[in-house]
């Protein structure tokens, strides 16, 4: 039997902590698995189509380096749920075949690095149509105002090719927070208001455009998780804070375009929506509920939501989707008009204020 020396404990110690210390720098370092932080991406030539060739963009994400990515696209219904894994659809490109008509194509990325792995999933296509002359989505549908109880969402149908006339149906689904199941609450319409029952949900609207040649389906992103008034507040006011805009005057009074944030920024990706939040205030520095806003890029290389009223927290929120033309470029930015107005007003004598904002643009 082997034995062991009396002085063998102090060796043993010290041997056990530089083995420690080595196994820590090898295996441990900082033992952060994969998260991520923007959600991959799938772009494309648009309008989708038979033979339209998808390309993957990985997202965001941190963790210990390295990470190794792997890619796994799926066929998913016209609600861009119900996904099946698409046999030898591992690339980073995926071209749209005949047995993909009728529904939406979405992309799963799994980063991995040796403390882990984890998965994010890209939004969904808009519908592969059957017919070539049938409505295709060139822009995604877009949904507009604050997820709060009360508080009145906006929608509009996003841009359609194909053979005119083309006529759209608006209807508004209620999703679980994790956006894993979506169903048709009733509503229909460009305009809702969040109702109690939504509270916890997100919501969104599916589009439908019909022509002669046949109809495709649309889906616009979710709202924030909706809150009930008492917590629908944020960023410099809470619900109930604001004024009416009917209330703003005397004469020399005025709106005034407080604050826009964009999200994300830098933007990175023609595919991924910005959303853009707004907040009124008058000139004596009231949040302002109930003012109309205008929004748009200049020159025009996003879509144009419909203007849409402030909220209880004087906030508006948009999502718009950028075009083809859309410059993502290092040290570029691309400008946006911002109007907040009273309804009923005249153009040139009202209470209205405006801004000049800018995002900014980054090479992914």
């Amino acid at each position: 039997m082997h034995r062991i020396p009396r002085f063998a404990p102090a060796l043993i110690g010290l041997a056990a902590l530089v083995a420690l210390f080595a196994a820590t720098s090898a295996t441990g370092r900082s033992e952060t698995a994969p998260s991520n932080s923007a959600e991959p991406t799938i772009t494309y030539v648009s309008p989708i189509k038979i033979g339209t060739i998808l390309n993957a963009g990985k997202g965001t994400w941190n963790g210990t380096a390295p990470l190794d990515y792997a890619y796994q696209w799926l066929r998913c219904d016209d609600n861009g749920l119900n996904c099946k894994k698409l046999t030898n659809a591992t690339g980073t490109t995926y071209t749209v075949v005949s047995a993909d008509a009728g529904h939406t194509i979405r992309l799963d990325v799994t980063a991995s690095n040796s403390d882990g792995k984890a998965t994010a999933r890209a939004n969904a296509t808009g519908e592969i149509p059957a017919n070539a002359k049938a409505p295709s989505e060139t822009a995604v549908p877009t949904v507009s105002g604050s997820a709060v109880v009360g508080e009145r969402l906006t929608a509009t149908v996003g841009s359609w090719k194909g053979t005119e006339p083309i006529t759209y149906t608006i209807n508004w689904q209620a999703c679980n927070a994790e956006v894993t199941s979506c169903a048709a609450n009733g509503a229909t319409g460009t305009s809702y208001t969040v109702a109690k029952s939504d509270v916890g949900k997100r919501l969104r609207v599916k589009v439908i455009a019909k022509n002669g040649a046949g109809s495709s389906a649309g889906l616009s992103d979710t709202t924030a998780v909706v809150k009930d008034t008492a917590g629908g507040g944020g960023g410099g006011g809470g619900g109930g804070n604001a004024v009416p805009v009917s209330e703003v005057g005397p004469a020399g009074e005025r709106l005034i375009v407080d604050n826009v944030v964009f999200n994300p920024n830098p933007v990175t990706s023609r595919n991924v929506p910005i959303q853009v939040t707004i907040t009124v205030k008058d000139t004596k520095g009231r949040l302002v509920k109930g003012a109309l806003v205008f929004f748009r890029s200049t020159p025009i290389v996003t879509s144009t939501p419909t203007d849409a009223p402030t909220g209880s927290n004087g906030k508006v929120t948009y999502s718009v989707q950028p075009r083809s033309d859309f410059p993502i470029k290092n040290g570029y930015s691309v400008q946006f008009f911002v109007k907040a107005y009273r309804s009923g007003d005249p153009t040139l004598a009202g209470i209205s204020g405006t801004r000049l904002v800018q995002v900014a643009t980054h090479t992914p």
